[in-house]
């Protein structure tokens, strides 16, 4: 590395000066430095103080200079350069300098917070399994299928998953997929934060691509349960079965087919329409639908005159309950677009 950088100094002095210091920290890293020697290396090399702060984790660490620890530096200057540990996260690697930032500054700040990075996860611990969302650029490559499998195992170890053996992926309806793992028993409740969500399969770490893009076809299946749109919020992928390859059909560009133009047809002439025909679709009888809608028998029979009448077939009849379910089914998707 010497030599090279040698080799690139004299052809370009600022290729040269951004080798020496990737192997500077490369040396600390593997010497396994601590904090204050990797802000006192990025304060030397820069030529001005250098700090780190992690408020998540209580770090403060300043360097003058000259290679002196004095934390008593005075607030952060936002207009001095800096990077954050993780993609998405707060500044925290700072150089406090102002002006024109060339390309050694800038390898500078990016190796030091590679480094700090590394030693705050040996000597702080790794983020939660919850909190893993947290690196975005880990995850999106950890569930990219056109990525290499090193390039998604690296991914895996940054997110703590080295050693799970299982995990499955959750798709909301707002915000980026959520990684989790799941134990041994497989009975882990996911975590979706009240949000409409598609719960991929439990699969080998190196298989989450295949989880995601399935939690992303379950999400588009699933309903806001509420009287206009209602349906479950949470939708498992696993339990799709052949339902799952309507999503390849069927979408908001699509045209809808009769029995979804009717049921529309329905919904919009009746406020109470949407979640009595949802009920009586998919409970296990029509007393349990008045139930579940808390209404009287007869007032749900009732109501489902006249919705025969709209739609213009019975749904007291297997047959017709199908045609219900599946209308309903298609109605989502209808809705939902695919992610």
């Amino acid at each position: 590395m010497k030599e090279l950088a040698g080799r690139l100094a004299a052809l370009d002095p600022d290729a040269g000066a951004a080798l020496q210091v990737i192997a500077y920290f490369d040396r600390l890293i593997e010497g396994r430095a601590g904090l204050e020697a990797l802000v006192r290396g990025a304060a030397v090399l820069s030529g001005c103080p250098a700090r780190l702060v992690d408020e998540e984790r209580g770090v403060r660490v300043r360097v003058e200079a000259d290679g002196t620890r004095r934390d008593d530096g005075g607030p952060l200057d936002p207009a001095w350069p800096s990077v954050p540990l993780r993609p998405d996260g707060p500044p925290a690697v700072w150089l406090e300098r102002t002006g024109v930032s060339d390309g050694v500054h800038a390898m500078v700040l990016e190796r030091a917070a590679a480094a700090a990075r590394v030693v705050l996860d040996r000597t702080r611990g790794r983020a939660p399994v919850e909190d893993r969302q947290a690196d975005p650029a880990s995850v999106e490559v950890l569930l990219d299928a056109a990525a290499t499998e090193h390039a998604r195992r690296q991914a895996a170890v940054r997110l703590g998953l080295r050693d799970v053996a299982a995990a499955r992926v959750v798709a909301t309806a707002e915000g980026g997929p959520l990684v989790e793992a799941v134990p041994a028993t497989g009975d882990s409740t996911p975590t979706t934060g009240g949000r409409r969500a598609g719960i991929g399969p439990a699969v080998p770490v190196q298989d989450l691509p295949a989880s995601w893009a399935a939690a992303r076809i379950a999400l588009r299946f699933t309903a806001e349960g509420t009287d206009q749109d209602p349906g479950p919020r949470t939708v498992y992928a696993d339990e799709l079965g052949g339902l799952a390859l309507l999503a390849d059909t069927v979408g908001p560009t699509t045209e809808p087919v009769p029995d979804v133009r009717a049921l529309e047809h329905a919904v919009a002439t009746a406020p109470w329409a949407a979640s009595t025909l949802n009920a009586v679709a998919f409970s296990t009888s029509l007393r349990a639908a008045a139930a579940e809608l808390n209404v009287h028998h007869s007032t749900l029979q009732d109501r489902l005159v006249q919705a025969e009448h709209w739609l213009d077939w019975p749904v007291h009849d297997p047959h017709g309950r199908l045609r219900l379910q599946l209308a309903l089914v298609l109605r989502r998707l209808h809705r939902n677009a695919a992610r």
